[in-house]
């Protein structure tokens, strides 16, 4: 089966796993999402990750889902920009998720990063998801 949006599968799989309370979700791997995991990970909704190889050639993501006090860190993780749907932000544009508690997740010229991050070194571009 392939998959058309491997973030938005990404951002389900994750969902889906603290809905159930599992320790980890294990998601196709592309540089998309881990450069997206890599900004969850440094904002602390998840407690890391790592790319292993299933068979040969197909690579996999395990992503160490974190908890407080027995309920998910991600409340709630929203997949903004779509394949048939882009949506695209200025830097004077850019609004604060939540009044600034969540965070948006953003594909910059200069990478992936968070709001706050795009906010510092002044740049706006495709908002990839919201996280809360």
């Amino acid at each position: 089966m392939a998959l058309t949006d491997l973030l938005a599968d990404a951002l389900t799989r994750i969902r889906n796993g603290q809905l159930a309370k599992h320790a980890f979700a294990t998601v196709p791997s592309s540089k998309l999402v881990k450069d997206v995991l890599e900004v969850l990970k440094d904002e602390g909704y998840i407690l890391g990750y790592e790319e292993f190889e299933q068979k040969k050639g197909i690579n996999l993501i395990k992503i160490d889902l974190k908890y407080y006090q027995g309920q998910p860190v991600i409340n709630k993780i929203v997949k903004v920009s779509t394949p048939g749907r882009r949506i695209y932000t200025q830097i004077k544009k850019m609004k604060k998720y939540f009044g600034g508690l969540g965070i948006c997740i953003v594909s910059t010229p200069k990478g992936v990063m968070s709001d706050d991050k795009a906010r510092k070194h002044h740049v706006g571009g495709e908002i990839l998801c919201n996280v809360f």
